[in-house]
């Protein structure tokens, strides 16, 4: 048995230069931009560029195997007995295998195959998606396994704790969510969560609160606003609009009732009380986390194979449930009619086409991208408060819910809703009065 005199000893004699080294081209991986061949992005982003401009005839056949083994899954392993919300999960990844089928083959409806839907669909969020998870849990390994995360966790607990109500180290996720991607901080989340490093509660704030599309999507989204031109004022404000809504959401239901419950089976493992130097509290964190390395293959294998099986649940979900957003917003009256619950808001901070804000606010739930296409032609006021809402939401159902619900996080569609419904409504009460200021 290992006394606690052994322990200390063996922290004291940690390899330190893992910290450094292992944590820099992780940094370096998610959060650097780096251009190349006139592009600018995170390497990581660079990385699954090269390898669709390499294969491209072979990614379809790669995604397709994925969404093949994530729709037998729960039936193998009989995961869909768990709950109802499995179950109907379960069934829409059998639903997503058909209509992989049928993009990757050709055939099928000629709807499927318009601008906009199923092509949409495979290229622009399954392949990417496909490639991005896997290969980003290889260097998530070295973000997450070597100390950084209890370093930063340390010192950024007297910023995150009172203001968001979960532990410092959660500031990882959230810039990893604006730099790298939403996929990627849900696998942070879902692992950390894993771990007993995150309750249920601060799991779901963090992955609700936090886990927005990314810097490389909010410029899709600024040229199709014609926003570019006023890039640093969109970023940097989205973001802390961003962060100023989830301060508000974590302290009303559904979050802010959530039990503090770990995962089941797992043992909770809070962040400790800092006693001094916060600094040498926060080395001695990694320190203690760089001496019980269990060793770089493993680290990188494990969370290679959670990469693997969280893209499995990802792709088949995008496929199905992405794609019925989409039909809903083409072919029905729908958003139309919910683009109404946030009227009232929207007439009354006075912002030019009310309605249209309004609808383009309740059209991002099926798809982020859709509200900025709705008011491309509008005033400059309106295109940035869309611009804005549409990322500050967190939640829509073509990628982020089944990225979600892929992890191993307890989720409730409801509850979903609920939240989205609240981020909406605050984010459009505090973008109108600042879009009309600035613009």
């Amino acid at each position: 048995m290992t006394t606690r005199t052994e322990r200390g000893a063996a922290t004291d004699r940690a390899p330190m230069w893992k910290f450094f080294v292992y944590s820099a081209v992780g940094v370096l991986m998610f959060f650097v931009p780096v251009t190349l061949g006139g592009r600018s992005t995170i390497p990581l982003d660079h990385v699954v560029s090269w390898l669709r401009e390499a294969v491209p005839a072979v990614l379809p056949w790669y995604a397709l195997a994925l969404i093949l083994a994530g729709a037998v899954q729960p039936w193998v392993t009989g995961s869909w007995r768990r709950s109802t919300t499995d179950l109907v999960f379960s069934v829409a990844r059998v639903v997503g295998l058909v209509v992989g089928v049928m993009l990757v083959l050709g055939i099928g409806p000629a709807w499927l195959f318009a601008d906009g839907m199923g092509p949409f669909l495979l290229n622009s969020l399954v392949i990417p998606v496909g490639l991005l998870v896997p290969i980003g849990a290889i260097f998530l390994a070295l973000l997450t396994g070597y100390g950084l995360m209890e370093f930063i966790g340390v010192l950024a607990r007297p910023v995150m704790r009172p203001v968001f109500r979960t532990p410092g180290r959660s500031a990882i996720d959230a810039v990893a969510s604006f730099v790298g991607s939403y996929s990627l901080a849900l696998l942070i989340t879902n692992r950390v969560y894993l771990e007993g490093k995150y309750s249920r509660r601060e799991a779901m704030v963090v992955a609700t609160g936090f886990s927005t599309v990314s810097a490389t999507f909010m410029i899709v989204v600024a040229n199709a606003l014609d926003l570019m031109q006023h890039w640093s004022l969109y970023f940097w404000s989205t973001l802390l609009i961003t962060f100023l809504v989830t301060a508000v959401t974590v302290r009303i239901p559904p979050l802010g009732r959530m039990p503090d419950a770990t995962a089941p089976g797992v043992e909770a493992r809070p962040e400790r009380d800092v006693e001094g130097s916060r600094l040498a509290a926060a080395w001695g964190e990694a320190r203690h986390t760089v001496a019980a390395d269990p060793g770089i293959g493993r680290v990188v294998g494990s969370t290679f194979v959670d990469g693997v099986k969280m893209a499995m649940a990802i792709l088949p979900s995008i496929l199905s449930i992405g794609l019925l957003g989409l039909v809903l917003a083409e072919y029905t009256p729908l958003f139309d009619w919910l683009g109404y619950l946030f009227y009232p808001i929207t007439w009354a901070l006075q912002i030019p086409e009310p309605l249209l804000v309004a609808k383009a606010a309740a059209l991002g739930v099926s798809e982020m991208f859709l509200p900025a296409a709705l008011v491309a032609g509008s005033a400059m006021s309106v295109k940035y408060v869309v611009g804005v809402v549409c990322v500050s939401q967190v939640i829509f159902f073509s990628a982020m819910v089944p990225s979600l619900v892929g992890t191993q996080i307890p989720v409730s569609i409801p509850r979903l809703l609920l939240i989205w419904f609240e981020r909406v409504c605050l984010s459009l009460v505090i973008a109108i009065p600042v879009g009309l200021l600035l613009f």
